[in-house]
């Protein structure tokens, strides 16, 4: 059992009210010009958003245990995981407005968040992101570091070819690579139970001799232990770990998911255990929170988002004459 102290505890919890923070206030601004009818393509941030509201313990307990150095691949929904890792809150959300004073100048947008200086990237092919960080766990040992490669992907995604070649070569090299599976329990709309054979993914890191294990994802403090041990494991040159964590995501596949496919009732069990209620709720037991300072908290990050959301609003966007700029021909 990993010793967890105040200070941890804290760090976590305002780690994941920033998140919530951030997916709240999308979840707003998403839909500006784009209502009554539903106009994907209208308002301040056209295209599809796919936020990560109710997973905030799955990449906040990982991340937790990252260097700035570490590499991480995200997936399609990696708010949570760059804010996580320690992306500057400004230059994430311009890039999802697509502006020119974004993270990637506004080429990206959301599915496509990258971050040199936190060694993160994220894109929209379903398990893209493993086979990239197996390379950077490869370059990691091959240069004799003492870095760590994480790959967060969701449940469907480990049904791809891609995931189990990914966990072959990263066992038969013994890889400081770490692999997160977030259950969360749909492949935008198909359950897992109706398109994966195993009933749990941990068990497929056995066919590959990887240690692997399942955890309940909106604890984040089970996560946090999980990750350590990994992180850890990688480190120290014992090869690749595998965690599944078993989560939900409170708003649908992507925003305008007419979420047809839940059973009734399902959506509002699992708010009962939104990560960062359950973790305040501990906290206030040990004494380490109480609900001014919540409060306050909440204010705090409120505030940050507020800023960040001020800035990207007032940057330019990039110039016509810019569109083939950074562009490889």
């Amino acid at each position: 059992m990993m010793a967890l102290s105040k200070d941890i505890a804290l760090d976590l919890y305002r780690t994941m009210v920033k998140i919530r923070a951030v997916e709240d206030r999308l979840a707003v601004v998403y839909y500006e010009g784009k209502l009554p009818a539903f106009d994907i393509a209208a308002g301040p941030v056209p295209g599809e958003m796919h936020l990560y509201t109710g997973q905030e313990g799955v990449a906040t307990g990982v991340c937790a245990h990252l260097r700035k150095d570490d590499f991480v691949a995200g997936t399609h929904r990696s708010h949570g995981h760059i804010i996580a890792k320690g992306v500057e809150l400004k230059p994430m959300l311009a890039e999802i407005f697509g502006k020119k004073t974004g993270l990637c100048h506004g080429y990206g947008g959301h599915m496509h968040l990258f971050d040199a200086g936190l060694h993160f990237g994220c894109g929209g092919i379903v398990a893209a992101g493993l086979p990239q960080a197996v390379g950077a766990a490869l370059a990691m040992k091959k240069r004799n570091e003492d870095r760590v490669a994480v790959a967060f992907l969701g449940e469907g995604a480990a049904n791809a070819g891609a995931f189990h070649e990914s966990l072959n070569l990263a066992a038969t090299w013994k890889l400081p690579l770490v692999v997160v599976i977030e259950d969360n329990l749909y492949a935008i709309s198909v359950p897992k139970q109706a398109s994966t054979a195993v009933k749990s993914n941990a068990e497929r890191g056995s066919a590959y001799g990887v240690p692997a294990v399942q955890v309940d994802g909106q604890d984040v403090l089970a996560v946090y232990e999980a990750a350590g041990e990994a992180v850890a494991r990688a480190r120290q040159g014992e090869g690749p770990s595998l965690i599944e964590a078993v989560c939900y995501r409170f708003r649908g596949h992507f925003e305008g998911d007419a979420e047809g496919y839940l059973l009734k009732g399902e959506k509002e069990d699992w708010k009962q255990k939104d990560p960062i209620v359950l973790l305040g709720e501990k906290m206030k037991t040990q004494g380490w929170l109480t609900d001014t300072e919540a409060e306050s908290i909440q204010a705090e990050m409120t505030d940050l988002v507020a800023d960040a959301e001020a800035f990207a609003r007032q940057s330019p966007y990039p110039a016509p004459e810019e569109a083939l700029d950074n562009v490889f021909a």
